[in-house]
């Protein structure tokens, strides 16, 4: 392989400019990974009956699988960047990677339930500092000005797994055996890293690192406002889709068959907005966030307002997949403001968004308990999103108080 001298520094300058060929080659086995990881994390949604019937427990006890592994990102994030503050970024990635894709092929060797939890919660532990140290590396091999797309193409992987990865492994899995679906998955774990060790250039530690600077990336109040963006702001979109099902069904009044339908429309927004998303925040980074949070409050509140006709449920359904748009850039965004101390902020992203899941999921159950109705979870995601723009004004504010002292 050959070597190509790269800069962690997104600002300073490489010694030597990668070309094209190389550059495509890192962010295709990035991109790898994040296939990988997004076909894990989503298909057991699909497969939670089948786990049930396997450990004789009920589905909803067969939920917790789920927050097992969210739980593992939620806390795999920021400890795994602090920990490994003073290893080099390739090294990083391909113990990251290893350990996913090992313990996805233990998942589907799991003998009880029990075991089979934990392990979910131990293959979530990589996800989130995966994704912060790819798009560090990433963005690290182009110009500043190109640094959104780099992340971007990082995340179309994850993007690309909601549209094939996870109906696929969802459809195996549903007609052979769960575990077959776990098994794939920890193999293109595998693969992942042999793309990694062939094709990302070896790189240094930077000077200084360690664990207190990377812990001072929570010190800095940019990052904190950029984390809450992603936590508030975007649980919107997941206040809607945990109940989509439901909502075709009961609201819509379409056959269950078109439940598939209407994830497949999300998957394609996610892919749409990942990519639009990336090519406008490379024009306007905090344009493209804060336009992105005026954008999903109009749709979400349109979704509440027409869900029971079916064309325009697609239609909203299509569009909240495409706020996903503001993914790059709130991860650019965290590399600009956490200075010295980018691992730790560009990981955390993916546990900011993990949160706004949980929290998106919990305030839509509640007003459906409530007796408001599956639609309603659209003025949930438009008041979650209504909130994020009041987090993202205060965080313009201190830029600008910023830029006049």
């Amino acid at each position: 392989m050959s070597q190509i001298a790269v800069d962690d520094s997104l600002d300073a300058p490489v010694a030597e400019a990668p070309s094209p060929m190389a550059v495509a080659l890192v962010q295709l086995a990035l991109a790898c990974g994040g296939f990988g990881i997004g076909t894990g994390e989503f298909a057991i949604m699909g497969l939670l009956p089948n786990v049930a019937g396997t450990f004789s427990v009920t589905t909803p006890q067969a939920g917790y699988v789920i927050s097992a592994y969210a739980l593992g990102v939620v806390i795999g994030a920021p400890v795994i960047a602090v920990l490994a503050a003073k290893m080099a970024r390739r090294s990083l990635l391909l113990l990251l990677m290893g350990i996913f894709a090992i313990g996805n092929i233990l998942s589907a060797m799991a003998p009880t339930f029990e075991s089979f939890t934990l392990l979910r919660f131990i293959t979530g532990l990589p996800h989130g500092a995966y994704f912060g140290v790819a798009a560090i590396v990433a963005a690290s091999m182009v110009p500043v000005h190109k640094r959104a797309r780099a992340v971007g193409r990082v995340m179309l992987g994850l993007t690309i797994a909601t549209l094939l990865g996870t109906p696929l492994a969802t459809f195996f899995g549903q007609s052979l055996d769960w575990r077959i679906a776990f098994t794939t998955v920890g193999v293109i774990g595998l693969v992942t890293v042999a793309l990694i060790w062939t094709y990302v250039p070896r790189d240094q530690v930077e000077e200084g690192a360690s664990f207190m600077r990377e812990l001072g990336a929570f010190k800095r109040p940019q990052v904190l406002l950029t984390l809450a963006i992603a936590a508030v702001g975007y649980g919107g979109m997941f206040a809607m889709f945990s109940y989509i099902a439901d909502t075709t069904m009961k609201v819509a009044m379409l056959p269950a068959s078109m439940v598939a339908v209407m994830m497949v429309l999300f998957g394609v927004g996610m892919n749409v907005g990942n990519v639009l998303g990336s090519w406008l925040a490379d024009k306007s980074l905090m344009g493209t966030i804060g336009g992105s949070l005026i954008f999903n409050i109009v749709v979400l509140s349109c979704f509440s307002l027409t869900a029971a006709n079916p064309v325009m449920l697609a239609a909203c359904v299509f569009l909240t997949g495409c706020g996903f748009a503001a993914g790059p850039a709130l991860q650019t965004r965290l590399m600009d403001v956490a200075a010295d101390a980018q691992t730790l902020a560009a990981a955390s992203n993916h546990s900011a968004f993990n949160i706004a899941n949980a929290l998106g999921a919990w305030l839509g159950g509640l007003v459906i308990a409530w007796g408001y109705g599956y639609a309603s979870t659209g003025y949930v995601g438009a008041f979650l999103s209504f909130l994020g723009i009041f987090v993202f004004a205060a965080s313009l504010r201190l830029d600008r108080r910023s830029r006049s002292a």
